[in-house]
């Protein structure tokens, strides 16, 4: 949506759309309010689930027969029994805090182990909670019950002892008139311990000052979480089904090895970002 964003409201006759299905990378609100306006018509439902490839089931969903916050997976799929857990594994649903996204019982799908890698598949999976499976995401339940992903767990930024995710710090920043769609890091910092760096990608024709961005994420998430540093590149770095590959962002910011880059359709766009850094 991102990427269709920028070339317009559609006018082909589209009023026999009866559903949207979207997956990977958490909701920006604008974009979802796009296709859910100007596209939908504010009448097609926008079914946003969330499983995993190496589960191939699908842990979070909401249905087209029950009421659908911006942005929001609604709740667990049928047959998941899915939580949001703090450090200790103590229940956060219901609250709106941002915690780990686990699943409590065996699911349909359920991967069996890493091909020549058990200790791995243990590790990665089931080393922080006994006898629960930890995806990998932030998540979050707010009061009415509705569930939000915030990306990655391991992407989190920790910016003066105050946790955030990328996805927060981004839709700040797409929240920019100019900006089209972006990538949060996080940098080491003297003082700060971390802080955030975005990189931007902006809207056909427009412009925008690396203080003007920084000063909208400020505007959006409190003066705590302004950005150290804007970068403008024209693209980010995407694997095929379109997820924004931030730990390569990450890796060639801070000049160190980006692990396996088989999975990215677009590498060319590193070498962008590591020019723009200079």
């Amino acid at each position: 949506m991102r990427a269709l964003l920028p070339h317009g409201d559609p006018t082909s006759d589209l009023s026999s759309l009866r559903t949207f299905v979207t997956t990977g990378e958490p909701w920006n609100p604008e974009p979802y309010r796009w296709l859910a306006e100007n596209v939908g018509g504010s009448r097609v439902p926008i079914i946003n689930c969330s499983g995993g490839t190496e589960v191939g089931a699908c842990f979070l969903s909401p249905t087209p027969v029950g009421p659908i916050k911006a942005c929001s997976l609604g709740g667990p799929a049928l047959g998941m029994a899915m939580d949001v857990v703090d450090d200790a594994g103590n229940s956060l649903v219901g609250t709106g805090d941002v915690g780990e996204l686990v699943c409590r019982k065996p699911f349909p799908g359920m991967t069996r182990g890493f091909w020549r890698d058990p200790d791995k598949y243990i590790e990665t999976y089931w080393s922080r909670f006994p006898g629960v499976w930890v995806h990998g995401d932030w998540a979050s339940v707010d009061a009415d019950g509705f569930w939000f992903l915030h990306g990655r767990s391991d992407d989190t930024l920790n910016i003066a002892g105050k946790r955030i995710g990328p996805a927060e710090l981004e839709s700040a920043a797409v929240g920019h008139p100019a900006v089209r769609e972006a990538a949060a890091i996080g940098v080491p910092h003297e003082v700060k311990g971390e802080t955030a760096w975005i990189f931007c990608c902006l809207l056909p024709g427009a412009e925008a000052t690396e203080a003007e961005v920084a000063a909208h994420v400020a505007a959006e998430l409190g003066k705590a979480f302004k950005p150290d540093r804007i970068f403008f590149v024209d693209a980010l770095p995407k694997t095929r089904s379109a997820k924004i590959v931030r730990r390569a962002v990450k890796a060639t910011a801070l000049g160190t090895d980006p692990g396996d880059l088989s999975s990215l359709e677009n590498p060319e766009s590193l070498d962008a970002i590591e020019a723009a850094i200079g």
